[in-house]
């Protein structure tokens, strides 16, 4: 672990830190975590319970409606085991993929990309091939196209029951039959679907969603929500589907999906406009919100793909605070937190959750961000 003072750039979070489990599992329920508020370079510890007392009215949380995915198919290459991440559909039909090696304890590990024109068997006779790098020299995701054929059982590919099954209805139907949620090294096992779900996620018509949970997001229950409304906060939706994340590369963030509607680009303006705060509810909601702010600071309705990175240089338009998960060293995701509260903030509240034992991932402690200094009782 680094010494404390050192900042963001020698950030260590011992592996004991990692939340292994969902906090329904090792508490009393999904709002039974921690909550780490900075205001200003100001930090203290609260509950998430805690939260409808930390906002005022006229308050907006921008929430994430994407729903999970059950986005990890297992498959082979030849004799070799792997198993499939789909992260997002492009235009053209293709997926973005993540190939990944079994670790042989229900997570996978690190695997080299491609190669260029390999085919991956898998589940219901399906067959992928890859095609080309997402991004060219990067090797950890690939286009790769989707097709099928008729079921045929093979050893550990496809068991007897699945070989007549019926053949799945595109890639949200290979997901929806043979996937399973993403999951990493640091979980103690697997998770039902549901336990990936926020409780803001709609299912889109398309079957598109998260390759991974808008997991700040997690922490809500309908209590909380009813009391947030009861206290005059407003809930402005937007879409995000965010594609997998890497645990090891720390890279930009790739092009993602997003919808920013009408009417939530109204009431953000219009609670801006009457002196409200806008707190976005994860860094995937300041990513789309923000794609949608032009430079006049006025939020519009907009929809499509977005590429923007938000950095301290960049700085954000519209969002005043942030509630978020606790974040890797070196991750793109710090560069946002910064952007919204400031380097003096983040090494503060980094030793402080580090000092005080926080757990990371998504399933771990939150991190609510806003500005300071705090003016009257909250």
């Amino acid at each position: 672990m680094r010494a404390l003072g050192q900042g963001l750039d020698a950030l260590r979070v011992p592996e004991e830190l990692s939340a292994r489990v969902p906090a329904e599992q090792r508490g009393s329920g999904r709002d039974d975590v921690r909550l780490l508020l900075s205001r200003g370079s100001a930090v203290s510890h609260r509950s998430f319970r805690e939260l409808p007392g930390l906002l005022r009215a006229g308050d907006v949380l921008v929430v994430n409606t994407s729903p999970t995915l059950a986005a990890a198919v297992g498959g082979r290459i030849g004799a070799e085991a792997v198993v499939v991440h789909f992260s997002t559909c492009g235009d053209d039909g293709r997926w973005a993929v993540e190939l990944r090696a079994p670790d042989g304890r229900g997570s996978t590990r690190p695997r080299a990309g491609g190669p260029a024109g390999g085919v991956v068997r898998l589940p219901g006779g399906a067959r992928l091939v890859l095609e080309e790098p997402l991004v060219a020299g990067a090797a950890r995701l690939w286009w790769a196209s989707v097709s099928w054929g008729t079921p045929v059982a093979s050893g550990a590919l496809v068991a007897s029951a699945e070989a007549v099954a019926p053949v799945p209805v595109g890639v949200p139907g290979l997901l929806a039959r043979y996937g399973r949620p993403i999951r990493y090294g640091y979980t103690e096992r697997d998770q039902p679907l549901a336990a990936y779900q926020t409780v803001f996620a709609r299912p889109s018509p398309d079957g598109a969603g998260s390759a991974e949970m808008p997991s700040a997001a997690r922490p809500f229950t309908a209590g909380t929500v009813a009391e947030l409304v009861s206290r005059g906060v407003q809930f402005a939706p937007v879409t995000l589907h965010t594609g997998v994340a890497s645990a090891e590369a720390h890279e930009p963030p790739y092009p993602e999906r997003f919808a920013v509607p009408a009417a939530t680009a109204w009431l953000v303006n219009a609670a801006r406009a009457a002196g409200g705060r806008v707190v976005a509810v994860g860094t995937t909601a300041v990513r789309a919100l923000e794609s949608a702010v032009g430079a006049d600071g006025v939020v519009r309705e907009a929809a499509g793909w977005t590429d923007l990175v938000v950095t301290p240089q960049r700085g954000v338009r519209v969002v005043d605070g942030l509630l978020t998960g606790l974040h890797e060293p070196r991750a793109s995701h710090l560069l946002m937190l910064e952007a919204v509260a400031g380097r003096e903030a983040l090494d503060r509240a980094y030793a402080e959750a580090l000092r005080c034992r926080y757990l990371w991932h998504e399933s771990g402690d939150v991190h609510l961000l806003l500005p300071g200094p705090a003016t009257g009782p909250h």
